[in-house]
């Protein structure tokens, strides 16, 4: 089937089998490996991704359900947050980055791009959050190394940083 959806700001159309979930199409059809695979099975967020503005873990849904839709993946939330004038630090990244950074936010490094597109929807719907609400709104995601302490404090840093 013909599929067609802009990622990241760039209209891509191509054909996919109709099972192709869309995190193998991100990943092999588009060329972006920041979304990563965990589980297939829509328990670890690994593979979180935005449609149309909306977090979604990308192994739950199939490429032909993106058809039309804008998806911004890790690679492209920086130039998101610069497109709707959100500041962004030396790095250029988008204020969540910067927060895992200084934050320490990360270990392996597996899950974060993941709970970075996760963490950043969550901000979106409830831009005061308390730690209770942080932990809650992003149980969805997993991370193995048990790096939840300061990922916990990276969303509280960006939450500060966007009031």
């Amino acid at each position: 089937m013909q599929v067609s959806m802009t990622v990241n700001g760039d209209s891509h159309s191509r054909d996919v089998e109709p099972r192709t979930l869309l995190v193998h199409h991100i990943r092999e059809g588009v060329g972006l490996t920041g979304t990563n695979i965990g589980c297939d099975t829509s328990s670890c967020g690994a593979c979180t991704v935005h449609v149309g503005g909306q977090s979604v873990k990308s192994c739950t849904m199939l490429a032909v359900q993106a058809e039309g839709e804008s998806i911004t993946t890790i690679e492209g939330l920086a130039e998101t947050a610069r497109a709707d004038g959100i500041a962004t630090g030396e790095q250029n990244w988008h204020p969540m980055q910067e927060a895992f950074q200084q934050c320490h936010a990360l270990q392996c490094g597996y899950c974060t791009p993941g709970m970075v597109m996760a963490a950043t929807s969550f901000l979106k719907e409830n831009p005061t959050p308390t730690e209770a609400e942080i932990r809650e709104g992003l149980e969805g995601n997993l991370c193995r190394c048990t790096g939840y302490h300061n990922i916990v404090k990276a969303v509280q840093s960006a939450a500060e940083g966007a009031s």
